[in-house]
């Protein structure tokens, strides 16, 4: 399935299911937000995303904690993890993505170009938080390519929770 087509599903489901969905977004600079709402009557699922490119903004924001980025860095599964977190507390979404990246040009050798971060926060129905994070590697495919992958990616990762009631896959 194609990524409008995922879109269109997305939010269709959503708005059945009466789940409200937000995001996380560092290395895609809120293309995934942009793509949220291109649906015409999407604010029904769909009412916030916050953009946090630095860590300045995901700690004032999204509540990371200073220790996990300069631990960790900012492309790492601990810091989405802890930005989905902070992206359900502060929207009151049901369902969240979070997404941190090398987009490129560069990286290095311990974190390569196309290397992002994901992870979903989904309430479940006793009202506990279950948190979900992988590592995809797209590789050194441009930035604007990593971007766009990235962003699709993140579509299909809401979708699945939205049909599993669970996080990733």
């Amino acid at each position: 399935m194609n990524a409008p087509d995922q879109l269109i599903l997305l939010i269709e489901t959503a708005l059945s299911t009466g789940k409200t969905l937000t995001c996380a977004e560092s290395c895609t600079g809120g293309m995934l937000a942009a793509a949220l709402t291109e649906r015409p009557g999407s604010s029904a699922a769909f009412e916030y995303g916050f953009v946090t490119y630095s860590n300045t903004a995901k700690q004032k924001l999204l509540s990371v904690q200073p220790a996990t980025l300069s631990q960790f860095g900012a492309v790492s599964e601990q810091v989405v993890r802890e930005m989905a977190t902070g992206a359900i507390k502060a929207s009151g979404a049901n369902l969240s993505v979070a997404i941190s990246g090398i987009a490129g040009p560069g990286g290095s050798d311990h974190k390569p170009e196309g290397r992002v971060c994901f992870a979903t926060a989904n309430t479940s129905h006793d009202s506990c938080l279950q948190v979900f994070s992988e590592t995809v590697e797209f590789g050194a495919l441009g930035r604007e390519n990593v971007r766009l992958s990235a962003r699709d990616h993140a579509i299909q990762l809401l979708l699945n929770a939205l049909n599993t009631g669970k996080g990733l896959r």
